[in-house]
């Protein structure tokens, strides 16, 4: 794997449509969400990006009238832990899964949510009274970690988002790549099985069936079920309804199903990772969501991966060592930080957009 390569210093200004910083008499605080399949976190930070309050709340409903309401309240609940109050905010940043019109901030479709054709931005805005900007949530997170280069700087990168479901980011030359529809990097719903589990989308065997935390999850029920039928010993049985955290734990204390199911979803990881770079060849994977959590294992079963796609080809092999794949680190607030990115980044051709009342 190699560094990074430089990318040229690029300067901040204020977001188009947005209040003026706190010198200038202004708002003083930016706020970022991140929905997710299981949760709500919140980030709020200040004009020199110190954080001034985190928060964090189990997932928003499937009804949008509740979700709303759900959302609009974590927000004012952090908004108050930080001292403040809604007057002080400059805008909100959301970064949400699914398919997302980012100029309307409108969500018109998110699989794991349930959510269809919900104007999240404008209603927000109107309940917040603060303008507020949505972006799919990995793309918002592409976006930060192209802004804050936690990993060195560098213009071409893909953020492989793993959590309740499975997304890519993709910035290249600096801009984020959204794709004619908005769709792309949604490779969580590329068939790897055909004969496999049905997924959300309602085809079967997609890349979120074995990798995602869902997925995970299912296979270790399975593998409770076949290890009862086969006498095979596995410490999942002894848990009520084992997560993938609880997969992951099993297989780092060298349990034999565990590490099977960490495996497959390594291999599937890989070979996700190994086409993504085949399709926009970026110099940076970094691989986040809940999944990173199991840390250094996992990229070690991925790296282990990636060498055996490359045992047998010369050119997979060349162009995998010239990549560099990391983990974004379970310390790094990096969907809120990519929300927050949205209101004010230096990343080319992302910009804040006040919404539509």
């Amino acid at each position: 794997m190699t560094t990074p390569t430089t990318a040229s210093p690029t300067t901040t200004a204020p977001a188009p449509g947005l209040p003026e910083p706190a010198d200038g008499g202004g708002p003083t605080l930016r706020v970022g969400v991140d929905i997710g399949g299981s949760k709500i976190a919140v980030l709020v930070v200040d004009t020199a990006d110190r954080v001034r309050a985190r928060r964090h709340v189990p997932a928003a409903s499937s009804e949008p009238e509740v979700a709303i309401a759900q959302i609009a309240a974590v927000i004012r609940d952090a908004v108050h832990e930080a001292e403040a109050t809604m007057a002080d905010v400059a805008a909100v940043g959301l970064g949400v899964p699914g398919r997302v019109d980012s100029a309307s901030g409108d969500v018109t479709f998110a699989v794991n949510l349930g959510w269809q054709h919900l104007p999240l931005g404008r209603r927000l805005s109107a309940a917040l009274g603060v303008p507020c900007v949505v972006e799919n949530d990995v793309r918002a997170a592409a976006v930060g970690l192209h802004r804050e280069a936690p990993f060195g700087p560098t213009d071409d990168i893909l953020y492989l988002g793993i959590g309740t479901g499975i997304s890519a980011g993709v910035v290249l030359d600096g801009r984020l790549h959204r794709g004619v529809r908005g769709l792309a990097g949604e490779i969580g719903h590329v068939v790897l099985d055909p004969d496999g589990a049905p997924c959300a989308c309602g085809l079967h065997g997609c890349f979120e069936t074995i990798a995602a935390g869902a997925g995970i999850a299912r296979a270790a029920r399975e593998a409770v079920a076949g290890a009862a039928a086969s006498g095979e010993p596995t410490t999942l049985a002894t848990i009520a309804d084992p997560t993938a955290a609880d997969v992951f734990a099993a297989a780092a204390a060298g349990d034999l199903a565990a590490g099977r199911i960490v495996d497959r979803a390594a291999a599937a990881i890989a070979r996700m990772v190994h086409e993504l770079v085949l399709a926009y060849d970026v110099e940076l994977v970094v691989i986040g969501g809940g999944i990173s959590r199991a840390g250094e294992p996992l990229l070690e079963r991925v790296q282990a991966g990636l060498d055996r796609i490359g045992a047998p080809s010369p050119f997979a092999a060349e162009l995998l060592a010239e990549t560099d794949v990391r983990l974004v680190g379970s310390d790094h607030d990096v969907g809120t930080r990519g929300a927050i990115a949205l209101l004010g980044s230096d990343t080319k051709g992302v910009v804040a957009r006040e919404a539509v009342g």
